[in-house]
């Protein structure tokens, strides 16, 4: 079977609320209707490595950006952004399209959009130092599985076409 060559990179969480801090997951498991229409588009996902999880693990407490700003966190994130340029990078070699970083508004460390998380701060500074520009959408920090999500899913069919 032929490949699309298309691949989008996520957050972590968006195929695995798992990892979230408990109360705030909004899906059972990863956010299907993202999934959905990705996978309906041919469209093959990359999932970034959870920041928070690697740091904290899963019985951590809900944490603001000023409290994971540490050195040693910050740390962590330069790396874990060093090698998702280079997987992306590889991407790029190989003629893959890159369509583009899926985020979380309002997170701590993978929002985009307004105040960047830790991560993306990082991430989007390796990318500029390789002059790699790429596409940026957040989930909305009030999109919910099946709830409440119908326009994200339309932004997210205009982002990838």
């Amino acid at each position: 079977m032929d490949r699309s060559k298309k691949v989008i990179f996520v957050s972590h969480c968006i195929l695995n609320q798992n990892t979230v801090v408990y109360p705030l997951a909004r899906a059972e498991g990863a956010y299907r209707d993202i999934v959905t229409e990705l996978m309906n588009n041919g469209i093959g996902i990359h999932q970034l490595p959870c920041p928070e999880y690697r740091y904290l693990g899963l019985k951590r407490e809900p944490m603001t950006k000023e409290q994971y700003e540490t050195k040693d966190f910050r740390r962590l994130n330069k790396g874990i952004a060093a090698d998702a340029v280079g997987i992306i990078k590889e991407y790029i070699s190989s003629g893959y399209n890159v369509l583009g970083i899926i985020g979380i508004n309002e997170s701590p460390t993978c929002s985009i959009n307004g105040e960047k998380g830790i991560f993306m701060e990082e991430l989007l500074c390796c990318l500029s130092e390789e002059d790699i520009k790429l596409r940026l959408i957040d989930v909305p920090s009030d999109y919910y599985d099946s709830v409440r999500g119908e326009s994200f899913i339309k932004a997210l069919c205009d982002f990838i076409e």
